[in-house]
């Protein structure tokens, strides 16, 4: 069993550190937050002070964090540390130019980069059904494949660090984009006379079904508890992430553009704290509707 440092504990990296500590190995865990470092002492894990307390007897390192600077300091941190860390793991989504940052700032200390972003939420982590987009050095995904198999199907996208996360944005994008256009689609058909549920029942049946029309709006919309559990901030970060890299591609996304001005006028309105379904608000105050069950209108 590998000894694993696990930084970031909250709402995905929590069940994905429980899982590793369920299938038996040890772990180690740091997180800012003391309530977060409590509920996985509580699971068996070792509670540590700081990233250098974390990492002091662990042979792989995986963090799930917010954001692409949180990774990249976090890298600079542990480059510096004398632990004999051979791999470094980013399950979070945080960029292709962040994983070629963190892979260049970790190769002279001798770790091995590891892009390994999730698909799936929070139900995937706890469940163990995620999708992990995998890229880096062929020995180190090896080593980590066993570990990142505890969370899920393991599909490793090739070598050049980045490309787990290029892939990962080019998903997100997708999924904002259907949950922006099933919430017009949605608009309009209110507005003009029909059942939501009426409406995602055929939709489903048809060639416009998407994740927001099969879980997002069904299960956490109509029941108005605007209540997915991903927040609208870190889909704007994710948007905005791939735009950057398509432009430093050149390749246009004019729909991508578009996307990306609907979550920032969602968060814009919703506050910081907006779930990504809050999305739909904006739509019904435009259209002067309300997308909800019979029940609740």
């Amino acid at each position: 069993m590998e000894r694993v440092a696990f930084i970031g504990v909250g709402r995905m990296g929590g069940p994905m550190a429980a899982r590793l500590l369920a299938a038996g190995h040890k772990v180690s865990v740091y997180d800012p937050s003391d309530v977060a470092l409590t509920a996985m002492a509580a699971l068996g894990a070792r509670a540590a002070s700081s990233v250098a307390d974390a990492i002091r007897d662990a042979q792989v390192v995986m963090a799930s964090l917010p954001t692409p600077a949180l990774v990249r300091a976090l890298a600079g941190e542990i480059a510096t540390l004398p632990a004999g860390v051979a791999v470094f793991v980013d399950l979070g989504t945080s960029g292709p130019a962040a994983s070629t940052s963190v892979a260049a700032t970790l190769a002279p200390a001798g770790i091995a980069a590891v892009d390994a972003p999730v698909s799936g939420g929070v139900k995937g982590a706890a469940a163990g059904t995620l999708t992990l987009m995998v890229a880096g050095p062929g020995a180190a995904v090896a080593r980590a494949r066993p570990l990142l198999e505890v969370f899920g199907r393991v599909i490793v996208v090739g070598e050049k660090p980045g490309l787990g996360q290029t892939l990962k944005l080019a998903n997100n994008l997708m999924s904002a984009a259907s949950l922006a256009i099933a919430s017009e689609a949605l608009a309009m058909g209110v507005k003009a006379g029909l059942d939501p549920a009426v409406m995602l029942q055929v939709i489903n049946a048809s060639s416009g079904r998407n994740s927001a029309t099969q879980d997002k709006i069904p299960g956490h919309v109509l029941n108005r508890r605007f209540d997915f559990g991903f927040a609208n901030a870190l889909s704007l970060k994710d948007v905005r992430l791939c735009l950057e890299e398509a432009e430093a591609l050149g390749v246009p996304m004019v729909v991508g553009a578009a996307v990306r001005q609907m979550l920032s006028i969602t968060q814009q309105v919703c506050g910081t704290d907006a779930d990504v379904t809050d999305m739909i608000r904006i739509h019904e105050n435009w259209a002067g509707c309300r997308i909800g069950t019979a029940e609740e209108k």
